[in-house]
């Protein structure tokens, strides 16, 4: 790997890291001040403090750990991607969904990202919707 792409590794390795240590200050501290956000069958939202409100919003709904995390980063290291699996628990129901009471789901997640000046300008999630709502019982 080049410089570019072990600074791109590093930056979506320290996100993660983050992520699974509760620490939302240091994720966010990680993002672009006009971070755009698109959110896995949901909106576009921009900027860090959308990004709070969001983390705020699983953190009351969700408990959630990344697990085997494998990283990809362009050669130029503008871009980069994720794969990986989510261990949750869904605590609160979230609006829309169905009545939550801890359930546990397992996930394979994709993650892309555009970094920009050493932060993250762009988070684009999927996980397959359908799988998270038989796991938690949606479907019978």
């Amino acid at each position: 790997m080049n410089d570019a792409q072990i600074r791109a590794y590093d930056l979506i390795q320290n996100y993660y890291t983050t992520f699974n240590q509760g620490d939302r200050e240091g994720m966010l501290a990680l993002l672009a001040e006009d971070v755009v956000h698109d959110i896995n069958q949901g909106e576009k939202e921009v900027g860090q403090n959308a990004f709070r409100r969001f983390l705020q919003h699983m953190d009351a709904c969700y408990v959630e750990e990344v697990r085997d995390l494998v990283v990809f980063a362009s050669s130029c290291g503008t871009r980069a991607a994720a794969e990986f699996f989510i261990s949750g628990q869904y605590l609160a129901t979230d609006q829309g969904l169905p009545p939550a009471h801890g359930q546990k789901y397992y996930l394979r997640v994709g993650a892309f990202f555009e970094l920009r000046e050493g932060r993250i300008a762009r988070v684009t999630n999927y996980y397959n919707l359908q799988d998270w709502l038989r796991q938690v019982g949606a479907n019978g």
